[in-house]
């Protein structure tokens, strides 16, 4: 029985979900919704009993040291609540863990036990998979849902992949079984340089998801990351002839692809979204940028890992240009 003894009443509540491990490469979605924790200073209400869903020698737990006592962090999932404060203010429900070993449809009935007894309207869960994709271009990121209705009305994909899944995938298919609109956004990160952390690949997913919920996030040094990571990848490429080579042939695909996408809307949506953080202003439908937070206790700082600069790999084997999101 899932109990919610001082969670207050939320407004306008969607529920974000991440989970490290097969659909978080380059943990780019883990990030993001870490990153949301951080700024909008969440506080944990419930966390899934470890016991039911993860197998230890796969996701072994830590021992650490509290004061000279020895404690124990078990690996799990997790749900806390931000308020994003303003005028109209709004929770984001945020769920962030591990994707589970054992008995997912007993995992995903439990994460919509709450988003239920919560009043979520929304499921959001953000993805990162590896592609062909240069990493000196924009982050691909694509929306997709299995709702025919919601495709149309939020222009997303309406998927229609077909083959091994995770559970991002599994969780969908449960929220729209059960009548609970869900939408999954995916980056693909470059295969070549996929060791974490991306802080490119999770700003592109925050930028995706505030033009999907009609909010501004605050990304404080995240930007700054990026360009960093950026510029460390560029760094080490270029000491390598077939690396850069190889970037070089992946830009010139990616840009002929591209071609079409350059359209009045798009330009127009990055316009708005420039003005918006130029402005520094409330964004879209009057929300802050900072939440007030006064109901919940200030638990954590919830900066992200700064960048390191990964080391350019050979491509996989397995790579595979086609690769669309697993759902």
């Amino acid at each position: 029985m899932i109990e919610l003894e001082g969670v207050p009443e939320l407004v306008d509540p969607v529920m974000i979900a991440a989970f490290e491990g097969w659909n978080d490469a380059g943990d780019a979605a883990s990030s993001a919704v870490a990153h949301l924790d951080g700024v909008w200073k969440g506080e944990v209400f419930a966390a899934l009993d470890a016991e039911d869903y993860y197998d230890f020698q796969v996701n072994r737990p830590t021992v650490w040291l509290d004061g000279g006592v020895r404690k124990i962090t078990w690996p799990t999932t997790r749900l806390s609540v931000v308020r994003v404060g303003g005028d109209k203010p709004r929770d984001l429900v945020l769920v962030r863990g591990i994707e589970p070993s054992m008995r997912w449809r007993s995992f995903c009935n439990e994460i919509l036990g709450f988003a239920h007894e919560l009043g979520v309207e929304m499921v959001v869960i953000l993805g990162a998979l590896l592609g062909d994709t240069p990493h000196t271009r924009p982050v691909p990121v694509s929306g997709v849902t299995s709702d025919p209705d919601l495709a149309r009305t939020m222009d997303l994909e309406e998927t229609r992949y077909e083959g091994p899944t995770g559970i991002v995938g599994i969780l969908q298919e449960a929220c729209t079984h059960a009548g609970v609109p869900a939408v999954s956004l995916w980056a693909a990160v470059p295969h070549y340089v996929s060791q974490p952390p991306n802080p490119k690949a999770t700003l592109a997913l925050l930028n995706r998801l505030e033009d999907l919920i009609d909010l501004r996030i605050p990304l404080g040094e995240l930007a700054e990351d990026a360009r960093a990571w950026q510029l460390g990848v560029d760094q080490l490429a270029a000491e390598d002839s077939e690396v850069a080579e190889y970037v070089q042939t992946l830009e010139e695909a990616r840009d002929t692809a591209d071609l079409p996408e350059a359209s009045g809307e798009a330009i127009a949506r990055e316009f708005e979204r420039y003005l918006r953080r130029r402005d520094g202003g409330p964004g879209p439908g009057g929300l802050a940028t900072e939440g007030d937070g006064s109901y919940l206790r200030d638990t954590s700082s919830g900066r992200t890992r700064p960048p390191k600069p990964p080391k350019a790999a050979e491509q996989p084997e397995d790579a595979d240009d086609d690769e669309s999101p697993e759902e």
